[in-house]
């Protein structure tokens, strides 16, 4: 009989990280998935709280708090840091004994192409796990908040990535995989009609984002970690301007239009119904017309 976190020597280990927080739906419905398969042992070492789009920042100069948190099928410890925190020590042995097969950081509530890709503690988390040598993925969902979807549409997401999991541990398992790069993986809104998995490259979409002064920190909407705005969470109750000191302004972040690419990268791909996989690595060189600027300009520079 199998015992619920147990290890069993002839399955894979599969660590789950992300930037939502342990409790958010896309992770836990992702480990019920993996659990249910049967085929892995699963380790979770996630954020204790909401940590969306706060990229690659660790924490440096203070300990680290983690707890024993209950998660069926899963040994599970929330950490008070950041994604990046979360996935090193979650492979470091400080906290399992063994290092993971795979590290996926997801599932995030929000899609993360283009640009937002600098900006994703999703994709910080599995990034992280890259530079110290674990193959790592990280997954997105095109959620839309507050419209047709339910929560329920992340276990079909979840659904449709086992057989990619499934394929990568294979080829782990053959030493074949490569090792020196990792997966950025994002799921459409109507994920469970996806017309299957296309290879995109990193394209240059953007949510162009602006100020605007408030008086109180409860002005202003929720960001979610896609970068977009959930409208329905705008407060709107009149500014009290006593509320805030003269020596403080306080300012809050929001949309102001969208730069959206439409050469075959993995935006488009996205809208267009494809689950889009994306090879990323750490390195981020210049494209070659700056190159070639940059070496006529710097032999000149007095």
């Amino acid at each position: 009989m199998d015992v619920p976190g147990a290890i069993a020597a002839d399955r894979p280990t599969v660590m789950v990280t992300n930037d939502d927080g342990i409790d958010a739906p896309g992770l836990r419905s992702l480990v019920r998935v993996l659990v249910s398969s049967g085929r892995y042992n699963v380790q979770v070492c996630a954020p204790d709280s909401e940590k969306s789009a706060v990229s690659h920042s660790i924490t440096w100069q203070h300990p680290l708090a983690a707890r024993r948190v209950d998660i069926e099928g899963a040994t599970a410890f929330a950490v008070a840091g950041t994604p990046a925190d979360s996935a090193s020590l979650g492979i470091s042995k400080a906290l399992f004994p063994s290092v993971a097969d795979l590290v996926i950081s997801g599932i995030n509530m929000g899609s993360n192409c283009g640009y937002h890709i600098v900006y994703s503690g999703t994709v910080a988390g599995a990034r992280e796990a890259f530079f110290h040598g674990v193959p790592s993925i990280s997954l997105s969902y095109d959620w839309v908040f507050g419209g047709i979807r339910s929560e329920q549409d992340f276990t079909l997401a979840a659904e449709a990535c086992l057989p990619i999991i499934g394929s990568i541990l294979s080829e782990i398992k053959k030493s074949s995989y490569p090792r020196d790069c990792f997966l950025n993986i994002d799921l459409p809104t109507d994920v469970a009609n996806h017309k299957g998995y296309k290879l995109t490259k990193q394209g240059r979409s953007i949510i162009q984002m602006g100020w605007r002064q408030v008086t109180s920190d409860m002005h202003g909407g929720k960001m979610l970690s896609t970068m977009t705005m959930d409208m329905d969470s705008l407060v709107s109750t009149e500014a009290d301007v006593s509320s805030t000191s003269q020596e403080h302004l306080l300012f809050k972040r929001e949309v102001r239009g969208a730069q959206v690419d439409d050469d075959a990268t993995d935006h488009r791909f996205l809208k267009e119904g494809f689950i889009t996989v994306t090879p990323l690595g750490a390195l981020s060189p210049a494209n070659v017309e700056c190159e070639a600027f940059f070496k006529d300009w710097l032999p000149n520079v007095a």
